[in-house]
């Protein structure tokens, strides 16, 4: 598994546009029905990782603007509560992942939300390039840290490894601190 430092991997660097698949109306990528868009290119490299195909950043299709207007679509659906980001690494994708979640905050505004993987910590991204703060200020809920193996937890929610967590960036980012997501505030 690499760990970067701050601010080494950067999305215009690396990221090619692809992504790997685009899955709509699941139940498993986060809370309710949602439209999952995975992300092409992720150079944490987790041993054991689900994804091993999507860590190529030239995996998948070109990203285009029709996709995004057909997740939007189906968006768009009464009974879907939202979007999820995930791939691949999202926050090495932002040529992508900024445009849509920008688009989906400022179409639906509060009645949806945006769920996003990360292999990156909270603190990470707190030390990251300006195009990764930007994109974390539309998520709503972030899965955080690299999966890690000898953490493996079948019986966790949302979550492959106990050191990740579940964050509710909004009100983390306003009181400062990490606050852990619960479904019922």
């Amino acid at each position: 598994m690499q760990i970067p430092k701050s601010k080494e991997w950067r999305s215009k660097d690396v990221s090619q546009n692809y992504y790997a698949d685009y899955k709509p109306f699941n139940f498993v990528d986060g809370e309710g029905v949602r439209n999952s868009l995975y992300v092409s290119g992720c150079l944490f490299a987790c041993k054991g990782c689900y994804n091993t195909a999507s860590q190529s950043f030239r995996y998948g299709k070109s990203y285009t603007k029709e996709l995004e207007d057909q997740i939007i679509e189906d968006t768009k659906l009464s009974y879907v509560q939202g979007l999820t980001l995930l791939g691949g690494e999202p926050f090495l994708n932002t040529g992508i992942t900024i445009p849509l979640a920008k688009r989906v905050y400022t179409e639906f505004k509060n009645t949806k939300d945006i769920w996003c993987w990360t292999g990156y910590t909270w603190g990470e991204l707190q030390e990251e390039t300006e195009d990764k703060l930007k994109l974390l200020h539309y998520i709503d809920v972030l899965v955080d840290g690299r999966f890690e193996l000898a953490k493996k937890n079948l019986n966790l929610q949302f979550r492959g490894s106990s050191n990740q967590r579940i964050i509710d960036v909004q009100k983390s980012l306003t009181q400062g601190k990490i606050v852990i997501w619960n479904k019922n505030n």
